[in-house]
């Protein structure tokens, strides 16, 4: 890490990811950790985004703070990009006056899916939603803003006990539905990079070990439908359930999904961090709920 850094900020501390990446940056022990939720920073302010980062003098801001609800941005896509565009500009212009490193949080979702192979970094964005909209919007303000940002594009994230809002997240409410006896129907025609939180947060913390700046996918290796993934963590909860395969017209939504969002991880392999497949980064998150212990260490 670069010298003079006095402590790491991570705005949107208390979400999913945002947690991870607190632990994440404690566990290597390099600076003092400071996480900002919502109630102490309020990212479509400038006036407040520099009141709660200017005076903590950081060296590195990880900017998780997002308005994720998809099918909710299609009905307030004003907040989307104020949140997910704006916000990331005002957090950013804070990183450059404070001459901190910028990490912006973005997504799969900026893609439209017609590729049939993993999507890298350097093919062209084409958000089919307002989310994705937002969030492109942002990974350019914040580059724009801050030219040695880290962008880092997350996909189908699960970790903890779910996403700050939710309360759960897709392997939580499969799991909660089986052991119900539940009728399961997932989709099995949208294909993706499920991403374990922990991996992502210890992957953003090697990238920054490493100086590295620009567009980075940071997902667990291999891609699955979703279907394939509910079949999974089942399978390694013991849990003999029958799980019905249906299209994603079954599940008519606002927002529409890339029917592949599956992102390519060679650039980040170049860097020197790898994350693990998909399988076993399951496997272990479904073994610490079984064990009913911190699912995020």
């Amino acid at each position: 890490m670069e010298a003079g850094i006095t402590r790491i900020v991570v705005v949107g501390a208390s979400g999913q990811l945002g947690r991870e990446v607190m632990r994440a940056f404690q566990a290597v022990g390099w600076y003092p950790v400071v996480g900002l939720s919502h109630g102490e920073i309020e990212c479509t302010d400038p006036a407040s985004v520099l009141e709660a980062i200017m005076p903590l003098r950081p060296g590195v801001v990880v900017n998780c703070a997002a308005f994720v609800r998809v099918d909710a941005c299609e009905d307030d896509p004003e907040r989307a990009f104020q949140v997910n565009a704006l916000g990331a500009l005002y957090v950013a212009r804070a990183c450059r006056k404070a001459g901190a490193r910028c990490v912006y949080i973005s997504t799969d979702y900026v893609f439209d899916g017609a590729k049939p192979d993993p999507y890298a970094e350097d093919d062209l964005p084409n958000p089919l939603n307002v989310y994705g909209a937002s969030k492109l919007a942002g990974e350019l303000l914040v580059r724009q803003a801050c030219p040695d940002a880290l962008v880092v594009r997350v996909a189908s994230l699960y970790g903890g006990q779910g996403a700050r809002g939710k309360g759960t997240n897709f392997v939580l409410t499969v799991l909660d539905r089986a052991r119900r006896g539940e009728p399961l129907r997932v989709v099995d025609d949208i294909r993706m990079s499920p991403t374990y939180t922990v991996d992502a947060a210890r992957a953003i913390v090697e990238l920054l070990r490493r100086g590295v700046a620009g567009v980075f996918h940071v997902v667990n290796e291999g891609s699955c439908t979703w279907y394939e993934f509910a079949q999974k963590a089942l399978e390694l909860a013991g849990l003999e359930v029958h799980v019905e395969s249906v299209p994603h017209t079954a599940y008519p939504t606002k927002a529409r999904r890339p029917a592949n969002s599956a992102l390519s991880t060679e650039k980040l392999r170049r860097t020197g961090v790898c994350l693990r497949p998909w399988q076993d980064a399951l496997a272990e998150y479904v073994a610490r709920l079984a064990a009913g212990g911190d699912t995020g260490r």
